[in-house]
């Protein structure tokens, strides 16, 4: 029946609210440390910001072109969903606040206290007057709002401190904002680190910002605007400038529609009234917050505690170890000789920009290619891209502009690299480029040869240490002129390449993986599918997988966000069993494998099984070849799916539980770090044993212990 998957299948808006729910959770766990907890709270939040700003943002905008239309998971219209969402949102908002205030109060014996003006004691409320008269008085710009004063526009995401107005019989609204160039927080002279928030201070002092006035019910609030702008819904002419369309782009989302309002203080009846008429809101999107609007700050002050109390207070540390089955010396010849598999953070990011390094500098290399979603702030990589330019190589990155929230940071890299003489494309005005490919192409005795790098995740050395991905190098010609021919198509957008082992969204992608589906479902009960991935949205692939299990098919997905198929749906997915990982990193790898042992098919990539990955992004997935790489890859799958610490298991009605925690316990973020840790620890022993081996056998029994 065509609305069968109606039974199996849920909406991925209420989906993505569970996600953010088990970050929650890991705020909650009291075996993860104070400091990591309260992080969680700000993930959790920044996550909701951003859900607003896209999400909801974009279904307020879909109500308003067309209410009727359905959402084909759920069946639900916009409004429904909003509904749903608002309903849902509601009772998470106050299970964070308690969760924020429940760890800011087990925090205080440490001396981590953010307290209140009341909570001052008689000498620290006299240093915060002072600084507040000194420092901040001065560089406020308050506002009354009235028939001369207009209100003002408020920007996204920022916190403004506001209060009822009297003077004589004449009532107005004041509003000052937060200053953005200042700290959110200030520190309390002392020993301890006990700290009041700006806004708190700002709240406490209004009558001297406003002195003619009588003050009351003082607030502070915040809006979120919607941020969903598309550069295709601009008029594009054909001689425009990609960066200058961005640059655009980005100053309009300064101005979008507000979709939430969240206040400190209960609102009055008549207050409530005055910002629902100003923003265009409905009571239901204000929210009421007893925690930070902002709690970025709480990542400075783990940064900045003495060493004692940060091993009491955050996770052991730990650093991306070398990888062991590299060697000291050239990397383009290792990775000639045999294919290397990164796996990040475990391991160091540090070979895959060594390798880029060592062509920009390899007389024989003559070409580097590479597509740029993400970057860090500060990038060996393109420094070394860069270099490699000025070598006289010739570079090309294709950069998306359109990575959402790091647009600015692109444009900025896009004009350091053309200034360095590196060739910059943008890709394709309807389809982003995510896929996260590099092409090294050099002459080896006459010959073209290739060295191809393709990930899961971006080029971004700082995101290399807090997400997991993996990174493949590999010296096969035939992926290498796959390679080729993908970097060719890029930059005469041409998006219908054919390839022969590479698989590329959005022709050929989604394609080949339900094909890959269906030569397991031959198999019947014998089939075997396993994928890993960051969300699942696609109901063709939801569709294949009750195919494939209806089938007998057994299957696991690790999905770490978004799953609209639901599992153990009796009649549709009884073999499907989804499991969640969150965890001290995110879970970013994107795995596709099909059937077991020498007919094990198994493919790593840029995209998860989401419609817009499939058909509105240039996505990137290759092969696994090497043997010994398919036997690492499964062992990773492995040990994920024998989590029962950190893995949740999602029910057949949408919810998810824990495992029942049974031995042997698996934390797998934690094996995977104590498996990198001990194979560098038994590294320099077994270098030292095979050097002394060779001594020996040269100089015999002349070698003594102490040699």
């Amino acid at each position: 029946m065509e609305n069968d998957i109606l039974n199996y299948s849920q909406n991925r808006e209420l989906s993505w609210l569970k996600f953010n729910q088990r970050v929650l959770q890991e705020a909650q766990d009291i075996t993860v440390p104070l400091l990591e907890r309260m992080k969680f709270v700000a993930i959790f939040s920044s996550n909701l910001d951003e859900f607003f700003m896209i999400r909801v943002g974009s279904l307020f905008d879909m109500a308003h072109a067309d209410a009727k239309a359905k959402d084909s998971r759920s069946g639900l219209t916009p409004d429904g969903q909003l509904e749903k969402i608002f309903e849902a949102v509601a009772p998470l908002c106050k299970e964070r606040d308690k969760t924020y205030s429940d760890i800011q109060k087990l925090l205080h014996p440490y001396g981590v206290c953010g307290l209140s003006y009341k909570e001052l004691e008689q000498q620290e409320k006299k240093y915060v007057k002072k600084y507040f008269k000194d420092q901040i008085l001065p560089i406020l710009s308050p506002q009354i709002v009235d028939a001369n004063h207009p209100f003002p526009h408020l920007l996204n995401k920022e916190i403004y401190v506001t209060a009822n107005l009297k003077d004589k019989d004449k009532t107005m609204q004041g509003i000052v904002p937060v200053p953005q160039f200042i700290s959110n927080i200030l520190y309390l002279p002392g020993h301890d680190i006990r700290y009041i928030r700006m806004e708190k201070i700002i709240v406490e002092h209004l009558n001297l910002v406003f002195p003619k006035y009588t003050v009351t019910d003082p607030n502070y609030i915040c809006v979120t605007r919607s941020a969903d702008i598309n550069p295709e819904d601009e008029a594009l002419e054909v001689n425009d400038d990609f960066r200058h369309l961005m640059k655009k782009t980005l100053h309009k989302r300064r101005r979008m529609s507000v979709v939430r309002l969240e206040v400190a203080e209960k609102l009055s009846a008549e207050t409530e009234k005055y910002f629902c008429d100003k923003f265009k809101i409905k009571p239901v999107q204000i929210f009421r917050t007893k925690m930070p609007m902002k709690l970025d700050y709480i990542f400075a002050i783990s940064g900045n505690l003495p060493e004692p109390m940060k091993k009491s207070l955050t996770y052991p540390a730990f650093s991306p170890q070398s990888c062991v089955r590299i060697q000291d010396g050239s990397i383009m010849r290792q990775i000639k000789k045999k294919d290397l598999l990164l796996f990040f953070p475990y391991e160091s990011m540090d070979p895959f920009l060594k390798l880029i390094k060592e062509a920009a500098y390899d007389p024989n290399v003559m070409t580097i290619k590479i597509t740029i979603y993400r970057l860090a702030k500060k990038a060996r990589l393109v420094e070394y891209l860069c270099a490699a330019a000025e070598n006289g190589k010739e570079v090309t990155a294709l950069i998306e502009l359109r990575a959402r929230f790091d647009e600015q940071n692109n444009i900025d890299w896009s004009e350091r690299m053309e200034e360095a003489g590196c060739r910059v494309i943008y890709g394709f005005e309807d389809y982003k480029v995510h896929s996260k490919i590099c092409l090294i192409t050099y002459r080896n005795r006459g010959e073209i040869q290739y060295i191809t790098q393709i990930g899961t995740g971006n080029y971004n050395e700082k995101t290399a240490g807090m997400y997991t991905d993996l990174s493949l190098m590999t010296a096969n010609q035939e992926i290498g002129q796959d390679a080729s021919e993908f970097f060719k198509n890029m930059a005469i957008s041409n998006l219908d390449g054919v390839y022969n082992h590479l698989i590329v969204s959005p022709t050929s992608l989604k394609q080949a993986v339900l094909k890959l589906m269906d030569e397991e479902i031959l198999k019947g009960s014998n089939g075997r599918i396993i994928m890993k991935m960051n969300s699942v949205t696609d109901t063709d692939y939801i569709e294949k997988v009750s195919e494939a299990s209806r089938a007998g098919v057994k299957i696991d997905l690790i999905v770490r966000g978004i799953c609209c198929v639901l599992p153990g749906v009796q009649g549709y997915t009884d073999n499907l069993r989804v499991m969640s990982v969150v965890g001290r990193y995110l879970e970013h790898p994107r795995i596709f494998s099909f059937g077991t042992g020498e007919s094990q098919k198994i493919y790593i990539g840029s995209a998860d099984m989401m419609t817009r990955n499939t058909e509105k992004r240039v996505e990137v997935a290759c092969p696994i070849l090497d043997g010994d790489i398919k036997k690492q890859i499964n062992h990773y799958l492995k040990v994920m799916l024998s989590d029962n610490i950190k893995g949740r298991v999602l029910k057949s009605d949408g919810t998810y539980c824990k495992r029942e925690l049974t031995e042997p316990y698996v934390d797998s973020q934690a094996t995977f770090m104590e498996e990198a840790l001990n194979a560098h620890r038994q590294k320099p022993v077994q270098r030292e044993k095979t050097f002394l081996d060779k001594v020996k056998s040269i100089f015999g029994s002349r070698v003594n212990k102490r040699s």
